[in-house]
């Protein structure tokens, strides 16, 4: 079999089991009539005004995925503070103290949490008559020349509808991994990683510290869409960028119901200290980039604020999203008709046979089906390539989404077939094959200049201007050298429209669509 007929395969397949969902279960219907108007949506760096303004309590992006090489646990990885720039100093990157830094865990579908897993931190100064943020080489987390350093604690709340049951302490001042200043303060930054991951009381394993960004895309998408020519395609934003990462890796049997029902409902939030001493939340995190680009900024506060059994309140957002018009309008791709039925199944359901709970309550979140397991070739495109242990069954942090949503949102699944794409496939640097996954930050000796972008921009250019462009580089450097760029039709009936990058670029890898939606 090809592997264009087995991308087509996986698409159908997906296509058929969201079919059956809607036929099953009227989803756009209720969605409207299940939740109760209330407040609060996501994958989201400065996403919404109020956050932008107040990065510390800003969390970006959240995983989830079966363990590759411990199956029977899987592991979370929430991030916080977007576009850390490494060398930041003298005050780094700490984790806020007056917040709460919470996982939430729905185990049963009904968008409540059933568990919380909610880390606090504190501060510590050796020397406050010193600017240094470490005052000689660290060869340690206890090194006396760490001069600023942070520990932790995890609390595990059991909650029944949204009141807490008990409370467990499972992590009690734990160090965090420094952010990483410089080869000349850090000369093995590893080391010190490595003595941040620490057992917890109970079973499983938490980190916490900086780490390079994951999340890999094209980010000039905001300027009308890759600068409304395509012109603006190929470069990974983040590339060279930290944040700070909380990752959790937990016997599985621990937050899913039962092995009958293994789906589980998972999103972050961050809650801070108000004026009146209490926790007011302000900013929630489920699945990638719903907050970003679905959520109008009228809206982008109220969601951060809000919660996931309210989110009837944000169904038009999903129903009749607006970037499907926007394409529309700029490069004159046809809009799937409305109302998104398909996207009611994809982000607020789950799947019908794979990701939807029973007597589920719509809700974002992200979904984990952790019966599933893990692969040991996983696809960039997950599901719509017919691996099933991929988004949007959870997040791996190998997974494409900017490229598995934008296909989405333009039609794949109602047959409208495109490649549409960023030209961004893979990370900046290589993900570690062991907890907690995430690969090590970048040095405050190099920076986010220091790392080559690639010629995705220039790609993009001559293929406007040319027609098809074989053995351009890939701009991430993940391993497809000869990708080619493809001129395509627009969908049902518009031929000869170009579109190269994601919102418009469409990539083919040596005439095979590998990783293509």
């Amino acid at each position: 079999m090809t592997a264009t007929a087995r991308n087509r395969r996986g698409v159908r397949s997906l296509a058929a089991l969201i079919s059956g969902a809607l036929a099953a279960g009227g989803l756009a219907a209720a969605g409207a009539t299940a939740l109760q108007p209330g407040q609060a949506r996501a994958s989201s760096h400065r996403e919404a005004p109020l956050i932008s303004g107040d990065p510390q309590h800003d969390n970006t992006d959240v995983y989830a995925f079966v363990s590759p090489d411990k199956p029977d646990t899987t592991t979370i990885v929430a991030n916080w503070i977007p576009f850390e720039e490494p060398a930041g100093g003298p005050n780094f990157f700490p984790f806020a103290e007056d917040s709460q830094h919470d996982v939430h865990i729905d185990s049963d579908g009904d968008g409540q949490g059933d568990l919380l897993y909610r880390w606090t931190f504190d501060t510590h100064t050796k020397n406050g008559d010193t600017f240094l943020y470490n005052t000689g080489p660290v060869s340690s987390l206890d090194d006396p020349d760490l001069n600023v350093t942070q520990t932790y604690d995890i609390d595990l709340l059991k909650l029944d509808h949204q009141k807490v049951v008990s409370t467990t302490k499972i992590a009690h001042q734990v160090p965090v991994a420094p952010s990483n200043v410089g080869k000349a303060s850090m000369p093995d930054y590893k080391k010190l990683r490595d003595q941040a991951i620490h057992p917890l009381a109970g079973g499983g394993t938490a980190f916490a510290g900086q780490a390079d960004d994951p999340f890999f895309l094209d980010l000039r998408v905001f300027d009308l869409l890759y600068g409304g020519d395509l012109s603006e395609v190929g470069r990974d934003t983040l590339a060279g960028y930290n944040v700070n990462t909380l990752a959790l890796q937990v016997p599985t049997s621990t937050i899913r119901q039962s092995a009958e029902q293994p789906i589980v409902g998972i999103w972050s939030t961050t809650q801070r200290k108000n004026a009146k001493g209490g926790w007011t939340q302000v900013s929630r995190l489920g699945s990638p980039l719903v907050n970003e680009v679905v959520v109008p900024r009228k809206d982008k506060d109220r969601f951060n604020a809000s919660h996931p059994w309210n989110d009837a309140d944000f169904l038009p957002y999903v129903t009749e999203p607006e970037l499907p018009k926007l394409l529309e309008a700029i490069y004159k791709l046809p809009a799937p008709k409305e109302p998104r039925g398909d996207l009611v199944s994809v982000f607020l359901t789950g799947v019908k046979g794979l990701t939807k709970p029973p007597n589920v309550r719509p809700a974002e979140m992200l979904r984990l089906n952790t019966s599933v397991k893990p692969t040991s070739s996983p696809k960039r495109l997950g599901v719509l390539d017919g691996d099933n242990a991929g988004f949007p069954n959870g997040r791996r942090l190998t997974d494409d989404v900017v490229d598995i949503e934008l296909q989405a949102v333009e039609g794949e699944l109602l047959g409208n077939k495109n490649d549409l794409g960023d030209a961004v496939n893979a990370n900046d640097q290589k993900f570690g094959d062991t907890f907690p996954y995430v690969a090590l930050p970048t040095a405050g000796s190099r920076g986010p200049l220091a790392k080559k972008q690639g010629g995705g921009d220039s790609a993009a250019r001559s293929a406007l201007n040319g027609g098809a462009l074989s053995g351009s580089s890939d701009a991430t450097g993940s391993g497809d050298a000869t990708d080619t760029v493809l001129v395509a039709s627009a969908s049902a009936g518009f031929a000869g429209v170009l579109l190269v990058g994601l919102g418009l670029a469409w990539w083919r890898s040596r005439g095979r669509r590998r990783g293509v939606l």
